[in-house]
Parts: structure tokens; C-alpha cells; sequence
């Protein structure tokens, strides 16, 4: 499953989930080759990824680890802990943005991964349960929404939902995905 993806220095870097099975891969856009690969031990279901700094910060699902790459050739650089669940994660430039799929957002600290506030994610009918996959986007937090066919732009200081973005006719004309086939990754340049 693709659970994190962004656009670095002209490849795609791509967070992979399920046991056993879970990556962090550099992808050339144009062919889809993957040109390095790291595989995740196999306790662990990898979860969203960010690049601050030229270090890749992947999160697991449920083992409440974050490890740190070097962005270039992928080795080890430390890892950190932290509560809950791990589901997607961005960068304003200066802060680590981390969702567990509740309604808020975490704002961490990227050198002690320490909590330095929440945000409650309101959208018309109240609070957003299910955010997920996270990209910063010119000023704005946007958030796919498990397991849904939409992406939320999210204001980072209030929380507010500005827009809801419905990718509904990307799968049209295929059969109807259920479970866990469903969009995931979002990746801007």
C-alpha cells in the first residue's frame, strides 16, 4: 500500500505499509523505476513520510516509532517514539505536522519529536475524524480523508477546513474499491 509519497529533488519518494512488505523507495517520475529501497523490518506496517532538511521522517502504524533517514542513500539517522497510532505526516519547513487519525493534528518538534500543540480539524459538520495522508501546499495542510474519495485543505492555525476537494471520477469506471483500496498519497511540486 502507498502510504506517504512526495516529491523530492525530481523523484517521488514513496512510504509503503503492511507487514512484511513495508518500504521507503526513490521512484523515477517518468518510468516508475524504483532506484533505492529500504525495506522496513517486518513488525512493522510503515505509515506517512516527509522530507525536512534533507532527512526522511517515516512513520509506522501502530509501533508508535518514526525512524530518520538520510535523504540521499536512506541509512538510519535515529529514530523516535511517540503515542498512538502513526498515519501521515508533512512539514511547514520548520515543524514536523503529524496525523493519527483523529481530529487533530500534531505540531512536532523535528529534532525531539516532542508534541508542541494540537489542532482540532473542524469541517461543516464539526469535528474531521479520518485524516490521513498529509501534504503542505503554499500555506495550507491538505489532508486525504480515510476512507473517503476527498482531500481537505486544512488552515494549520485554526483548523478550519477552506475546501474539499471530491477525487471521485479518478476511479470512475472501474469496480466500486473496498477495504483498504483506497487513494492514498499525495505528492506536490
Amino acid at each position: 500500500f502507498t502510504q506517504g509519497l512526495v516529491y523530492h529533488e525530481g523523484f517521488f519518494l514513496e512510504g509503503t505499509g503492511l507487514n512484511g512488505k513495508s518500504s521507503l523507495r526513490r521512484i523515477e517520475p517518468k518510468t516508475g523505476k524504483s532506484v533505492l529501497r529500504l525495506s522496513l523490518s517486518d513488525r512493522y506496517f510503515g505509515e506517512g513520510i516527509t522530507v525536512l532538511n534533507h532527512e526522511v521522517f517515516q512513520l509506522t502504524w501502530k509501533s508508535g516509532i518514526c525512524f530518520v533517514y538520510d535523504s540521499t542513500n536512506f541509512q538510519t539517522l535515529r529514530k523516535h517514539s511517540y503515542e498512538g497510532e502513526g498515519w501521515g505526516i508533512t512539514t511547514d519547513g520548520n515543524h514536523l505536522i503529524m496525523s493519527d487519525g483523529t481530529a487533530q493534528l500534531r505540531i512536532l518538534d523535528p529534532k525531539t519529536f516532542k508534541e508542541i500543540r494540537r489542532v482540532d480539524v473542524i469541517g461543516p459538520q464539526g469535528p474531521l475524524r479520518g485524516l490521513n495522508e498529509l501534504e503542505f501546499i503554499e500555506g495550507e495542510i491538505w489532508a486525504n480523508v480515510w476512507p473517503t474519495d476527498f482531500i481537505v485543505r486544512i488552515d494549520p492555525k485554526t483548523g478550519r477546513i477552506g475546501s474539499i476537494i471530491n477525487f471521485a471520477s479518478l476511479v470512475e469506471g472501474r469496480e466500486h474499491y473496498r477495504g483498504e483500496n483506497v487513494l492514498n498519497g499525495i505528492a506536490y511540486d
